[in-house]
């Protein structure tokens, strides 16, 4: 599944139903950049997960506010809109889908 770009205005419509993985990130963060290339590769290998990105910047403040994001990368876990998991630093794939493995299972 192709990732898909949220921001605030954007944000709540994106996630749906079933598991979202919204990875919090801005192009300055080397970590962000680093893990950008894992987030889109596991979202090929898992197409029954939603995968979204936000870019936090000037104009997207209401939602990292609202989850109390204070670092990045952060990926929120949301199953049928509802926040369940929050992880933050930067992942392998290997763990990364080893997550989205539980996520699936819970």
């Amino acid at each position: 599944m192709a990732l898909e770009h949220a921001n605030d205005a954007t944000f709540e419509s994106l996630l749906g139903s079933g598991i979202a993985l919204v990875d919090f990130w801005a192009p300055w963060c080397g970590p962000c950049r680093m893990f950008g290339p894992i987030f889109e590769s596991a979202s090929e290998h898992a197409p029954d997960v939603k995968f979204i990105k936000f870019e936090i910047d000037e104009s997207n403040r209401r939602t990292p506010a609202k989850f109390g994001i204070r670092s990045i990368p952060s990926v929120l876990a949301f199953r049928n809109g509802e926040l369940i998991e929050v992880r933050t630093g930067l992942m392998d794939e290997e763990t990364l889908m080893n997550w989205i493995g539980e996520l699936k299972g819970s």
